[in-house]
């Protein structure tokens, strides 16, 4: 036994630990603080150089008002059921643009900008009340509600990527409404936001950091457009300018962050398990952002599903390659959705 364990260390010994310790924990708190504090003093907006959705959009451009938003709308057509398209992640109406007067010398067609995304109006968390329109819930109940405003009864969905969770979703709580669901690359599952809670995301300082975060998007942009084609040749600049303009709308950084900070984990999978509605499924077979065999597994989640493989077409087949892809859609919409000679 040695002499520190008989005698305990006299009480001034201990006092330059405690004294340290309180040293830390201070320093602790005001980082603490300081990371609180901080992101609060931020700006919310760069007003610079940005306009109001309206204001970008051209002089013939239609919005109608669905669920207290201003949505920016493209219409073609007039007979029923009609077809309406769900553009993808970070895309608009303007990915249509090569489809609509095709689809609409038969049947009414509708694509519309979802909230964060065109030249449709973002709502910010300080002037909206009641549901939070970014969430997926309001983008499948705005969908139908679109049809309410414009006197449509049902029609074929046509989604895109992570439209087509929309589409389904759509079909799910609005049963009778939809009349059959194109499935274009669709991305039904794994996470919609950030791993992070959701209540975290919606925090007063991450809603001032959070939109300079998605600002990258206008650096990468280009890069994840080429990305999505076979053929990377045909972005052509007017391409990417297209995509661009949304980035020109007032509170696209601050609507973006409220869209990530509103995702949840899709169930679009099994949702579509239990749809009994007529079900077309289509994919490029060179997307590298949600592979060929992924579309594969979607076709094959019930009976009856349909797919359809566009050869030397990567993630955006309806943009790449319209005339195929309005070629593998035909017979699926005669079917479902008969045509009439406008």
């Amino acid at each position: 036994m040695t002499a520190s364990n008989v005698f305990p260390p006299p009480a001034h010994a201990a006092r330059p630990r405690r004294r340290w310790l309180r040293r830390l924990g201070g320093t602790l708190l005001l980082l603490a603080a300081v990371a609180l504090t901080a992101p609060l003093l931020l700006p919310l907006r760069s007003t610079a150089g940005v306009l109001p959705p309206r204001e970008l959009a051209g002089k013939d451009a239609t919005f109608v008002a669905v669920k207290g938003v201003d949505l920016h709308v493209v219409t073609r057509g007039r007979s029923e059921p009609a077809v309406v398209l769900l553009h993808g992640f970070g895309a608009s109406t303007f990915s249509w643009r090569d489809v609509v007067d095709g689809l609409g010398r038969t049947r009414r067609t509708l694509a519309f900008d979802r909230p964060a995304f065109g030249l449709t109006e973002r709502p910010m968390p300080e002037s909206w009340e009641g549901e939070n329109p970014y969430t997926p819930e309001f983008a499948a109940d705005l969908t139908i509600g679109l049809l309410d405003e414009l006197g449509i009864s049902r029609a074929v969905l046509v989604g895109h990527s992570a439209g087509a969770a929309v589409a389904v979703l759509a079909a799910a709580r609005h049963p009778g409404r939809v009349a059959g669901l194109v499935l274009e690359a669709p991305a039904l599952g794994g996470p919609a936001g950030p791993p992070l809670p959701g209540w975290l995301l919606r925090s007063p300082q991450l809603r001032r950091v959070g939109p300079r975060l998605v600002r990258s998007i206008a650096d990468r942009g280009p890069e994840l457009i080429r990305r999505a084609w076979h053929d990377e040749w045909r972005v052509t600049p007017g391409v990417i300018d297209g995509y661009r303009l949304p980035l020109r709308a007032l509170d696209w950084d601050r609507a973006l962050w409220e869209f990530t900070a509103a995702g949840r984990r899709s169930d679009a999978a099994e949702l579509l398990r239990q749809l009994d509605l007529p079900v077309l499924v289509v994919t490029g077979d060179d997307d590298r952002l949600v592979p060929p065999e992924a579309s594969r597994r979607v076709g094959v989640l019930r009976p009856g599903i349909e797919l359809i493989e566009i050869a030397d077409t990567g993630h955006i087949p309806h943009e790449e390659r319209p005339a195929e892809f309005l070629a593998a859609i035909a017979p699926f919409l005669d079917r479902v959705a008969p045509a009439a000679v406008n």
